[in-house]
């Protein structure tokens, strides 16, 4: 498994070399930080540094693993893991601690736990899946880890970890009131708290560009920082975390420095996480709508009576469908489901198009699929119930 883990990643990063290298982009390898507004100095591994004069600069450093805050044992990525050694264990853990049960925590989870390791995730928050999801999309998605094997403690916050010759002895306590203290040992603790914009040694201050109050590089609406020729996208600028998100800023930024148009719709941009089954979500939750004021119907159908689902075994999960009241308009898709991480593309269409649930229920699909699920959500949204079920 983990040969074929590296042999993807080893593919993957050449072939980005190669598009570099087709593509006639110039890569320079180093630690780079902004000296002035139109110069990039890179600082090299055999000492030596390189100044590139440049008429735009793009800043898409991404982002890091956050540490655990107070005095807390260094993450050595054997013992005390972050996500990067969590993908590199030489083993499976028999037991395993996570610290955050937000999507790296369930994703990285969950798959050491089908490899057989007894998995416990401490979750500071009253559900898992983290921050955005639908809640009862959490509550169903927490069902279906726990009888795969997690074990979760929501509503719980760590107050110290400790080495043991074994491993790991981790102290918690309730995050309301401290009360139910307790001590949980196990052969690897997984921290993974979230992740934190890289904007520190890139020399920023230089040329008085300024960070917001979570380190993020503040743009305008077309990805431009306060210094008129440097640009910033991805994760080190305000919005979601996700691969997705930054592609598309990056073309859209390009494009807007070329002349063209600049616009994006966060509302559309779809969030997964890969878990198995997988968990999926696009547009508003239901707790938003409610917090908004905005009228709206919900059409579900369950997995268990998907015919692609019943024929493969892999019954548990739903689709959930929210749309408005009066317009019929798609404000929200909220999935668990195998391969909902495809599903959800095309909820994302649908809502880029202003698509109702009558548009997509009017849409003919193919038998037998799972996408016949997202189908009969539309339905039961638009009529009041589904066809089969």
């Amino acid at each position: 498994m983990m040969e074929q883990k590296s042999t993807a990643v080893k593919t993957l990063t050449n072939g980005i070399a190669h598009l570099f290298k087709q593509n006639k982009v110039t890569q320079v390898s180093g630690h780079g930080s902004i000296s002035g507004p139109n110069e990039v100095t890179v600082h090299k591994e055999d000492g030596s540094s390189e100044v590139i004069q440049t008429k735009n600069i793009m800043i898409a450093t991404g982002s890091e693993v956050t540490p655990f805050p107070g005095a807390f044992p260094e993450v050595d990525e054997k013992v005390i893991i972050s996500s990067t050694g969590a993908l590199s264990l030489n083993r499976v853990p028999e037991k395993m601690i996570l610290i955050g049960a937000g999507v790296i925590g369930v994703e990285l989870g969950s798959v050491w736990s089908r490899l057989g390791s007894q998995v416990v995730g401490i979750e500071f928050l009253g559900h898992i899946g983290g921050l955005g999801i639908d809640m009862e999309i959490s509550k169903n998605f927490q069902r279906i880890l726990q009888k795969q094997g997690m074990k979760f403690k929501l509503n719980t916050k760590v107050t110290g970890a400790t080495r043991t010759e074994g491993g790991i002895k981790v102290s918690v306590e309730s995050a309301k009131d401290g009360s139910k203290k307790e001590e949980l040992e196990g052969d690897v603790l997984l921290v993974c708290v979230g992740r934190r914009p890289y904007t520190t040694r890139l020399g920023l201050e230089k040329v008085g560009i300024s960070l917001d109050p979570r380190g993020r590089v503040t743009v305008n609406e077309r990805f431009q920082t306060s210094v008129p020729s440097i640009y910033a996208i991805g994760d080190c600028i305000h919005g979601p975390m996700l691969a997705h998100k930054a592609e598309d800023e990056g073309i859209i930024c390009v494009e807007g420095i070329s002349g063209g148009a600049v616009h994006i719709d966060y509302n559309c941009v779809p969030n997964v996480i890969y878990t198995h089954p997988e968990v999926a979500w696009i547009g508003k939750t239901e707790e938003m709508l409610k917090e908004e004021g905005v009228a709206y119907k919900i059409g579900k159908f369950p997995l268990s009576a998907n015919s692609r689902a019943r024929t493969n075994a892999e019954i548990d999960g739903l689709v959930k469908i929210l749309s408005d009241k009066e317009t019929d308009r798609l404000l929200g898709c909220h999935m668990v489901a195998p391969a909902a991480g495809e599903m959800i593309n095309e909820a994302a269409l649908a809502m880029e198009y202003g698509a109702s649930s009558e548009d997509i229920a009017r849409v003919c699909h193919a038998h037998p699929t799972v996408s016949e699920a997202f189908r009969e959500a539309n339905i039961a949204a638009y009529t009041g119930k589904a066809i089969n079920f």
